[in-house]
């Protein structure tokens, strides 16, 4: 199984809220055709679909981009023959063309939108308008009317994280539909989805609400409303209606192991869709408060290993130096149980909680740190861009310069007990897993395939940092702790694992018998 944004077209675009003012959308023309359908929900299957499809579906639009993409031209395997100049024809070339340089290509990509006020705002996914690649830039964005009118589109502002954007057409005044609420939704509601899948036409489908808070892992703020209504490819940004005629979700991924439609659709809910249309349309940034951590969620093994509750809470496995959190003294391998009295959950994880605050809030975290509870009071900040972020994360992973196993009396005995061998850290293999000259721990140089160690994705290189959260600076202090483990007991050893320059992972693990 996988997740796909619904789009389509030569391109397959991949782009996920902020707690700001329910406002409404802006003013409209007072004689605007509003195509919002008054019907009321009626005890069972509704008849027909048809009234309610009439007073809505003009004011579903298919969206399209142009874009240019600069790519290496292929090397002319035909380089000093005769059919040289017959291949350069066709976008072949030595060195990528003439002089080397990259040639532009064209690309396009379709998807879906909905219109929210009379003169003319649209709301689509992010995926649908942002550049599909590297290095691409987009030219041109189109929106077409059912009736067939093309009207070019502004950008008015785009947020990654939540995969939202709005445009502006101008030059009519148009029929418009109105955010619902989505809190009022629930499970085994009827709705209607309208879209243009796969650049067909308008299409509608109907099903009912499958799920609600769903979480895909696509993205940091997954709480989506899952739909058994058929949504494909290039529904992407289209409006899901409730049975008032009301926007209440925008369609943005399927789960599919081919790319089609299998029944599991999901829907950015309104109530976090409203808040940041409202706040692009103003022309403002969307900002959301930041801690500086980076939070694991935490499994069946590593509840067992913590002593809390399954699925309850996340533990933190980096702190950023000079952050809200870092200031604030959170440290890592502390357990956030609540966000301003919130439970943190799989549902409601510690991103989504935060980045419903406004930068300067204040936020009180109920942790659990060494097994006892305690409280801190974070000012929050003000949440990086996607971009800052991913620049901000290392990487290192060659263990080439790695000793082989075998170092030992000492490395044996780990290998009995966890499925492990260690070895010491040395300047040596420090630089060879490129890890930053303060890094302190034991480093792995074989895991037993068999062993809980493998089926967790620990391998030869991984730096174990600490167990069950003593320092580990030694092979002897690693076998101390599993030891005492054993002793009291225990049938798990929480790990504390960095690999590379990336933030480390928590792991629980499986003591052999």
């Amino acid at each position: 199984m996988r997740y796909a944004y619904a789009i389509t077209g030569a391109l397959l675009l991949a782009g996920t809220t902020a707690s700001l003012a329910l406002n409404p959308p802006a003013q409209t023309a007072q004689n605007a055709p509003e195509a919002m359908a008054q019907i009321a929900p009626r005890a069972g299957a509704p008849v027909s679909f048809a009234d309610l499809v009439a007073r809505l579906q003009p004011a579903v639009v298919n969206i399209s981009t142009k874009q240019s993409i600069k790519v290496p031209q292929q090397a002319n395997p035909f380089q000093g023959t005769p059919f040289q100049d017959f291949f350069n024809q066709f976008g072949g070339g030595q060195g990528g063309g003439q002089g080397g340089a990259p040639v532009t290509r064209q690309a396009q990509s379709l998807g879906s939108g909905f219109i929210i006020s009379a003169d003319g705002y649209v709301v689509t996914n992010n995926h649908v308008v942002a550049p599909g690649a590297r290095g691409a830039t987009v030219d041109s964005i189109t929106v077409t009317l059912t009736d067939g009118k093309e009207y070019p589109a502004k950008l008015i502002g785009r947020d990654q994280d939540s995969d939202l954007a709005l445009l502006k057409i101008e030059g009519g005044t148009f029929p418009f539909v109105r955010f619902g609420d989505s809190t009022r939704a629930r499970v085994g509601d009827w709705i209607v989805a309208i879209g243009n899948p796969f650049g067909i036409g308008s299409t509608v489908t109907a099903g009912i609400i499958s799920a609600l808070h769903r979480t895909t892992g696509l993205g940091l703020y997954d709480r989506f409303i899952q739909t058994d209504a058929s949504i494909n490819q290039g529904n992407s940004g289209g409006p899901m209606f409730d049975l008032r005629g009301e926007v209440i979700g925008i369609n943005s991924q399927i789960l599919s192991p081919s790319g089609g439609n299998i029944g599991i659709g999901f829907a950015i809910p309104a109530e976090q869709a409203r808040p940041i249309i409202d706040t692009l349309m103003k022309g403002q940034a969307v900002k959301r408060g930041y801690l500086g951590v980076g939070p694991q969620p935490i499994d069946e093994d590593l509840a067992s290993a913590l002593g809390v509750a399954k699925n309850h809470g996340e533990i933190i496995r980096s702190v950023e130096p000079d952050t809200p959190a870092g200031r604030a003294g959170v440290r890592v391998g502390d357990v956030v149980l609540k966000v301003n009295g919130q439970d943190v959950t799989n549902e409601q994880s510690l991103t989504y909680l935060v980045g419903q605050t406004k930068p300067g809030d204040a936020i009180r975290l109920d942790i659990l740190r060494d097994g006892k509870p305690t409280a801190l009071t974070v000012t929050a900040g003000t949440r990086p861009s996607p971009q800052e972020l991913a620049a901000q994360a290392g990487d290192g992973d060659d263990d080439s310069a790695m000793p082989d196993s075998g170092q030992g009396q000492g490395d044996q005995a780990m290998s009995n007990s966890v499925g492990l061998t260690v070895t010491e850290l040395t300047p040596q293999i420090q630089r060879a897993l490129g890890l930053d000259s303060t890094a302190k721990g034991v480093v792995i140089t074989t895991v037993d395939p068999s062993s809980d160690a493998a089926q967790k994705g620990l391998k030869r290189g991984d730096l174990i940092v600490a167990a069950n959260r003593q320092p580990t600076t030694t092979v002897a202090a690693l076998a101390q702790v599993v030891a005492q483990a054993r002793a009291q007991g225990r049938d798990s050893l929480l790990l504390f694992v960095q690999r590379g320059r990336t933030p480390g992972l928590f792991v629980a693990i499986r003591l052999k018998k």
